[in-house]
């Protein structure tokens, strides 16, 4: 076969997995090599800025000899197969790099023959491109599940990142649509990673990242979150991407959907930014009598309506983490009115010139203790009513023709998720 026909092949069968940033990178080039991997980081993604920028992300192989039930490589499926040798993967990198095509790689593999044979053909790939080719540029690569250690710490002295996909949210699930994997031997390797980052800064020097599947199994927003939360908080870990379940196989163990449950994965990407920028905890937003997130409003606003008594902030004296409790405000915003109101007090128009979201943000502060309107509209319901309705407007404008959903999320709803502007 062909390269262009495998990187074809290769190349659209790593796109269901989403665990690919690269911030926090400082590898640096040397005289005679070629590339950097910057701080801002290298993905095929968008960077916080609003920067497009890009990675080549392929496997290395979509040959696989597990049957996860939901993966659309899976042994049981009869679709086209290929594989990359590792020089063809260190040549193709190599060869868009010098094209200006890419940044850097992100690799991923099916697995074959085992763990530990496959985790040796991504340390040869990546090697060449060290080694032979000298590229000192971003390189994320998978870990395989139930590698050894000796192959992990090989591994991660090449690459800048590293994930190994949790995929499904609890052991249960894990067992019904992954018979093959192990509970320990994706957690093993995740520990394994973390402590051994403390001790070597040449290893996985950006940190490592994972993945969770949204809606392939019944687990509910509080069960995801909360795993999230103690991945974070045990495992160091860098990102937890959320992935909505892409119904491609046939299968009774899977849900019947129409549809990838989209907005589901936004709400979760919009939580997840709280819980790592803003302060908040998984028990602020969800709990066991209210386990998934509204549709109609993002958890931030959400929240503020569940806890009118926290509100309306006065923008000239609350701190800065007071002030990221407000809907409309992000971490930007926050900054921007700390330092402004040094020099002079705020109003309503300085708000608006220094682009903070007036249109939730009104319902829930005061400036120089004025509110928006009269008081009487301070009201949970009415509040609650005008976001709603600021919202459906928002999908009716975002389309010159097509109405979208009001279940989908909108654009700007997926620029909140990148610049954690909630």
């Amino acid at each position: 076969m062909e390269v262009a026909e495998k990187l074809k092949i290769l190349a659209d069968s790593a796109k269901y997995d989403v665990s690919c940033s690269s911030s926090g990178s400082d590898r640096k080039n040397t005289d005679k090599g070629i590339g950097n991997a910057s701080l801002c980081g290298i993905c095929h993604s968008f960077s916080a800025d609003g920067r497009c920028i890009s990675l080549l992300k392929i496997l290395m192989t979509n040959s696989c000899i597990y049957d996860c039930k939901y993966c659309i490589n899976r042994a049981s499926n009869n679709i086209q197969r290929a594989c990359f040798t590792p020089q063809e993967i260190a040549d193709i990198t190599i060869n868009f790099y010098r094209r200006n095509y890419i940044e850097g790689l992100f690799l991923s593999s099916g697995i074959i023959k085992n763990p530990d044979y496959t985790m040796e053909m991504l340390c040869e790939a990546i090697s060449i491109l060290r080694n032979k080719y000298h590229f000192n540029g971003y390189i994320h690569a998978k870990t395989i599940p139930g590698a050894s250690q000796d192959m992990i710490n090989k591994l991660g002295l090449l690459v800048d990142r590293m994930s190994i996909n949790i995929e499904l949210p609890s052991n249960q699930s894990l067992k019904l649509l992954a018979p093959n994997k192990e509970k320990d031997a994706i957690l093993e390797p995740m520990k394994y990673i973390k402590n051994t980052v403390k001790q070597d800064r040449k290893f996985v020097r950006a940190g490592q990242t994972t993945q969770l599947i949204i809606g392939a199994t019944p687990e509910s927003d509080f069960k995801i979150l909360s795993l999230a939360e103690g991945m974070y908080g045990k495992m160091n870990m860098k990102r937890v991407y959320y992935s909505a379940y892409v119904p491609l196989n046939h299968d009774d163990h899977l849900p019947a959907l129409k549809k990838p449950p989209l907005l589901r994965e936004n709400r979760l990407y919009q939580a997840d930014w709280l819980l790592r920028f803003y302060g908040f905890k998984v028990e602020d937003l969800l709990d066991d009598s209210h386990q998934n997130f509204n549709e109609l409003l993002d958890p931030k606003a959400d929240w503020a309506l569940h806890n009118m008594d926290y509100f309306p902030v006065e923008i000239n004296k609350a701190d800065y983490y007071t002030l990221l409790r407000v809907p409309g405000i992000g971490v930007l915003s926050a900054k921007k009115i700390m330092a402004a109101r040094k020099h002079h007090k705020l109003t309503f128009e300085s708000l608006k010139k220094m682009r903070v979201v007036l249109k939730r943000a009104k319902y829930f502060i005061t400036c120089d203790g004025k509110y928006f309107a009269s008081t009487s509209f301070f009201n949970s319901n009415l509040i609650s009513s005008a976001l709603i309705h600021d919202e459906r407007k928002l999908l009716i404008d975002s389309t010159d023709t097509v109405q979208l959903s009001l279940f989908e999320p909108t654009t700007k709803d997926r620029v909140e998720c990148i610049t954690g502007q909630l």
